[in-house]
């Protein structure tokens, strides 16, 4: 097993000066309901902030224009949606569509665990052909559909569990997970071959081989929201052309270093998942413009 704590050789994308937003990724994100508008908005900003040339985030209808007021940068998509506002019925070829041309896919922030979202990730899993990101409520409805058991085949994936929804993936307690960090991660990330990110302090990111646990981040970073912004980070990362593993390890150190930076400035106490945005830009500076040191 091969373990690192710094992703000093994960080489950032080329930022070509003959470029065009094409050439940056297509990223969708498909997130949000009445209530849980913000999670949406938060993926979306951070994937620009992450360098996507081209942001689309779909939400139920009943909230789009909530979604659509907070950055003009990104494209809605209107989902169908019910009485209580979260996601209803979407058929396969409805997918099919949301996920043609794009470079990669996350799923989850604000969605709600219904019956409907395990629908739309089940069929996100079979028809992608692009790797697919799942976080929040696309977690949770993985674990209790026990999606993975029923699939011949994976697609690549990215599972971005905090210790909570990684119990449920796994039917280990948190505390026990919680005392074996690292090797309750890296066990699951090889059996399915997927990439973990499991969340919290010294985050650590596997692919069943390589590990890498994360030195950036404080505790201003355990707010709502946080974890959306990461997700977005990871999407725009692989929509790149980064690998998986580097992509994540990339994404977690920088939205880390956000988060230092942010609470240097406003303190972790008064830090909120939105500064991490605002931060992003000179995380990036930090970082230069190759690989991260």
């Amino acid at each position: 097993m091969a373990r690192q704590n710094e992703p000093h050789s994960a080489r950032l994308p080329d930022r070509a000066a003959d470029a065009h937003k094409g050439t940056f990724g297509r990223v969708l994100i498909i997130g949000g309901s009445v209530g849980m508008s913000g999670a949406a908005c938060l993926s979306a900003t951070a994937a620009l902030r992450g360098g996507a040339g081209l942001v689309s985030v779909a939400v139920p209808k009943s909230i789009q224009a909530i979604v659509a007021s907070y950055e003009p940068s990104y494209m809605t998509i209107g989902l169908p949606s019910g009485g209580g506002g979260q996601l209803s019925d979407i058929c396969v070829d409805d997918v099919r569509h949301l996920v043609a041309d794009k470079d990669a896919i996350a799923v989850g922030p604000g969605l709600g665990p219904s019956k409907q979202v395990a629908d739309l990730v089940l069929s996100l899993l079979r028809e992608s052909e692009c790797p697919v990101i799942l976080d929040a409520d696309a977690l949770n409805v993985v674990a209790k559909y026990e999606m993975f058991a029923r699939m011949d085949s994976i697609p690549p994936c990215i599972l971005t569990p905090h210790p909570g929804e990684f119990s449920r993936l796994t039917g280990v307690s948190t505390a026990e997970i919680q005392c074996n960090r690292e090797d309750a991660a890296r066990v699951f990330a090889e059996k399915y071959k997927v990439v973990v990110v499991l969340k919290g302090a010294g985050t650590v990111v596997t692919d069943g081989n390589r590990v890498f646990v994360n030195s950036t981040g404080n505790s201003g970073m355990a707010t709502g929201g946080s974890g959306d912004v990461l997700t977005g980070l990871i999407v725009s990362q692989v929509s790149q052309g980064m690998s998986l593993f580097d992509a994540a390890s990339v994404a977690v150190h920088v939205h880390g270093r956000a988060g230092d930076l942010a609470a240097a400035e406003l303190s972790e106490r008064g830090l909120i998942a939105s500064d991490l945005l605002r931060f992003l830009g000179a995380a990036w500076q930090c970082s230069g413009t190759d690989s991260l040191d």
